[in-house]
């Protein structure tokens, strides 16, 4: 069983018959899924899903869950997703999938929001070898990237399609700058957001209510 996959269970265990749980969006995201998919299968348990993507719409209902619109305005049991970084005090970085905008919404949402990851994602500061994702409209590009290197951004890129020519279109019709910080401080997030145009960013500072970390001992909680 591979780091991901232990992880994956825990999340598993947590889930009741009758839960609304907010569920991300990645690969370890995927196998939480898949073990909680297995609980279902087996015991019969009642799950519906709030979801922050097609992709994980689309696997929840393969898996048989009931799955509400992302806008859906009851009460959420709880909510989980995975993370590009994450550290010892909860700071997070996410994104890199393109649903941080959903992402950012769901988290806010969940009293009680997990991060859950494998230890390569457990850093000391965030940022080191990891860009952060901003969701721009279209027409505020040149701003955005204006604005972004005078925050402190040492390099701002726009991120490309894989298989298509041109940019990466988010699931709400924008833009991703991809940005990188030499440090990246507290009051950060709230300076990126402030900037006209800019609709999210893959920061999440003060979102996170628990960290579950997968490593060669075992789970660690953070």
């Amino acid at each position: 069983m591979n780091m991901k996959e232990i992880v994956a269970q825990e999340i598993a265990k947590r889930v009741k018959t009758g839960d609304v749980i907010g569920v991300g969006t990645g690969t370890t995201v995927d196998a939480a899924l898949a073990a909680i998919g297995e609980r279902v299968k087996a015991e019969g348990l009642r799950v519906t899903v709030v979801p922050t993507s097609y992709q994980s719409a689309w696997r929840c209902q393969e898996l048989g869950f009931t799955v509400m619109y992302p806008g859906y305005r009851g009460f959420l049991s709880w909510g989980f997703d995975g993370a590009d970084q994450v550290t010892k005090a909860r700071w997070a970085i996410k994104g890199k999938g393109g649903a941080m905008l959903q992402e950012k919404i769901l988290a806010k949402r969940c009293k009680h929001f997990v991060v859950i990851a494998d230890e390569s994602k457990l850093v000391e500061a965030l940022g080191v070898g990891c860009l952060i994702p901003v969701e721009v409209v279209p027409s505020a590009l040149i701003l955005a990237e204006e604005e972004l290197r005078k925050a402190g951004a040492t390099e701002v890129s726009i991120r490309s399609g894989t298989g298509k020519h041109g940019p990466v279109i988010t699931e709400a019709g924008n833009l991703i700058l991809d940005a990188s910080f030499s440090k990246i401080t507290e009051a950060l997030e709230g300076e990126i957001k402030r900037i006209t145009g800019v609709v999210e960013s893959g920061l999440f500072i003060g979102y996170i209510s628990e960290v579950l970390v997968a490593g060669a001992s075992g789970i660690r909680t953070l």
